[in-house]
């Protein structure tokens, strides 16, 4: 029976958003409260409450006969009433109003007995307590009744028994928050309490302190059988509270698709935006809602730039390094070079980030890596400077590969296959050139030689000193070089061209004669280097 009384009141106080701190519910805060109730509290007295929380009538009639003061409180100020009644024990009760226990008496966060049997929903407790005097209007600290009590935890013949047959209707207040019990109804999603205060005549359009109305509070909250309900009644369902969000976009905040679905086909403006310009397919990223992002785009919501937004909706999955979510933007046609507040581009974001799965997706769709960001930094600058040597070699690898595939077409050669990754190989195809290439640039290059080939390739100024930037010491040549030749290597079996061919022809023609011998004799193993592919 104890258990009863603790899931009434945690119940009660999580609704309230009580910290556990003042409910108990964390051990240190339980200890605590056992400590103070040892001087607040006489033994028989803690004795006759446990018996309360109980049930125990037999100690509870002991205890008496002894004289315990049956109204002490503990250091919550809770009575042995408060625990009887959130227990829903109806002997108990009787026992304590019998023997004239205060019914007033209010808990340290205002709660009083009254309030915890419309909780409860206990009425025949609720009864008994009238009987004996309790206020039926009492108000906790927040300035709740037993109607909001009663609405927010849907016990219906509560609020009949207060509203039909002791015709209290001044009960229909707002508490402090500004939320009558039609508000509370909606935000915890009882469908029973919102037709029964319906049919009351308490429906409200009205809005809470923060600008909400029952249709916000339902569809931030996910009760899509409650939002049906109250469409049927509704007139405007694009209103505002106070930070500029409809219902709509608090559906999709909360990941609700069902209750997007329903209020989009009651009228909801899709592209409205809030008070930050930011409209639901940015919460929805923002928030990592893959199937409300797909949801969205099925339903035509507006992927254009907005003005004054810090970011788009590609950026904010960039950030968020949600695969899925960008992917779903791409396909969609999404400005994969739209610019945020600080003329970055989605790229920049994954450069910056070192992001290598987002910067391949980017990278593929064709993305302008010729745009500077406000620092005047294209997103090549931007990786090398964060350190990224994989993200740099990559956009090299994407540089390179777009030019040549444009001086290709325009030479009148067939459209190469598009089918690439610029991530780093590790095939086992590739894995005989890849190990000429190690050996070439850690143990045959000299320094600064690997800088006189990258030139005859045509690695740009840029291209180079990216590369560079990565400085790990006396040494870091030899990295570079390594670097530079996978990257070379890229473009090459992209050209689906023989890669130990030319790159001996390609070192003879640039002066590096002995090299290149080295080269063909380290390959002369039998290895068809046709076979040598991107994976």
């Amino acid at each position: 029976m104890e258990e009863t009384w603790s899931r009434a009141l945690s119940g009660l106080m999580g609704v309230l958003k009580l910290t556990p701190k003042e409910d108990g519910s964390s051990p240190q805060a339980a200890a605590a409260a056992e400590a103070a109730n040892a001087d607040t509290l006489l033994p028989d007295e803690k004795e006759f409450q446990h018996a309360a929380k109980t049930n125990n009538l037999d100690i509870m009639e002991r205890l008496f006969r002894k004289n315990v003061n049956i109204n002490a409180v503990n250091v919550q100020k809770r009575t042995a009433l408060h625990f009887a009644v959130a227990g829903n024990h109806i002997s108990a009760v009787d026992f304590l109003l019998h023997h004239k226990a205060r019914v007033d008496r209010a808990d340290m966060h205002g709660l009083t007995a009254i309030h915890l049997a419309a909780w409860s929903g206990n009425l025949d407790i609720m009864l008994m307590l009238i009987k004996a005097g309790a206020d039926q209007k009492a108000k906790n600290q927040e300035g709740m009744n037993v109607l909001h009590f009663a609405a927010q935890n849907n016990n219906v013949r509560i609020v009949d028994y207060f509203i039909q047959d002791l015709h209290l209707l001044d009960l229909n207040k707002p508490d402090e928050k500004g939320r009558k019990p039609f508000l509370l109804a909606a935000k915890m999603g009882h469908v029973e309490m919102i037709n029964e205060l319906m049919s009351l005549n308490l429906f409200t359009s009205e809005k809470d302190n923060e600008g909400n109305t029952a249709l916000h509070l339902a569809a931030k909250n996910g009760h899509s059988e409650v939002v049906e309900v109250l469409l049927q009644e509704w007139k405007e369902v694009n209103e505002f509270n106070q930070n500029d969000e409809t219902p709509f976009y608090l559906a999709i905040e909360g990941g609700h698709e069902k209750c997007a679905a329903l209020l989009l086909e009651a009228g909801s403006d899709i592209n409205i935006s809030n008070k930050h310009n930011n409209n639901a397919l940015h919460i929805a990223t923002q928030n990592g809602h893959t199937p409300l992002v797909k949801f969205l785009i099925s339903k035509n919501i507006d992927l254009g730039p907005k003005s004054q937004q810090k970011n788009s909706p590609l950026h904010l999955a960039v950030i968020k390094n949600n695969l899925s979510v960008v992917n779903n933007l791409l396909d969609a046609n999404h400005d994969i070079n739209a610019l945020n507040e600080r003329h970055q581009t989605p790229l920049h974001l994954a450069a910056d980030l070192g992001n290598v799965e987002v910067m391949e997706m980017l990278l593929r769709s064709g993305c302008d890596l010729s745009i500077v960001d406000k620092q005047g930094k294209t997103a090549l600058a931007v990786a090398s400077r964060s350190n990224h040597a994989l993200v740099v070699d990559m956009i090299i690898k994407a540089e390179r590969y777009y030019s040549w595939k444009q001086d290709h077409l325009q030479s009148g050669g067939d459209p190469p296959n598009d089918i690439l990754s610029f991530k780093q190989d590790h095939s086992l195809q590739t894995k005989q050139i890849r190990s000429s290439i190690w050996n070439l640039a850690y143990n045959q290059l000299k320094m600064q030689e690997w800088k006189k080939i990258a030139q005859f390739w045509k690695f740009t100024d840029e291209q180079m000193k990216a590369i560079e930037e990565q400085w790990t010491g006396k040494k870091s040549y030899k990295e570079h070089g390594h670097r530079m030749f996978l990257i070379w290597l890229h473009g090459v079996l992209m050209a689906d061209q023989n890669p130990v061919k030319h790159l001996y022809e390609d070192l003879v023609r640039g002066g590096f004669k002995q090299l290149a011998e080295k080269v063909r004799a380290e390959n002369n193993a039998g290895i068809d280097p046709k076979k040598c592919a991107i994976s």
